[in-house]
């Protein structure tokens, strides 16, 4: 687990404490409950929802580019929508082992999930907005409008 030394609770040695009945009381059997690894295992599984991804937002002369930083997800984990030029990008997992043993069952659930939306400029392809995951990155290649596209410079002759 960890290399710390235990010290002892509260300026009282724990371990020259001596109990009448010769069993733990139940303040001590708590702390060693939380110092031994199945107690820090507890509290490490408590909350394993997912943080909202990073996003990396590229333009070039014609597209714009969403990087959303996802690992371990299947691309059918996702959700992609567009509604009112807002990308909505949502994902949801849900997982369930069970072991079971002569004199045990064991049953873990887990479930994460995140939302992230996007309001996308009047001046992009709705339509031809494609998707992509692999290596744990959902790519989304949002394609620009003709006339949104920047144009190379013109010369203009003064006559």
């Amino acid at each position: 687990m960890s290399n710390l030394v235990t010290m002892p609770k509260n300026g009282t040695d724990l371990s020259k404490k001596r109990n009448v009945t010769g069993l733990p009381s139940f303040s001590s059997w708590i702390d060693n409950f939380f110092d031994t690894e199945l107690g820090t295992g507890l509290l490490s599984n408590f909350n394993t929802g997912m943080t909202l991804p990073a996003v990396n937002i590229k333009e070039d002369n014609e597209n714009y580019f969403l990087e959303v930083a996802v690992p371990g997800m299947k691309k059918d984990d996702f959700d992609l929508e567009i509604d009112n030029d807002i990308l909505s990008i949502s994902a949801e997992t849900k997982s369930e082992n069970e072991t079971k043993q002569d004199t045990y069952t064991r049953r873990e659930f887990g479930y994460a999930s995140f939302r992230r939306t996007f309001t996308l400029p009047d001046t992009v392809e709705t339509d031809k907005i494609k998707a992509k995951y692999e290596d744990g990155i959902l790519n989304i290649h949002i394609p620009k409008r003709e006339e949104a596209k920047r144009k190379p410079s013109k010369r203009i002759d003064i006559s």
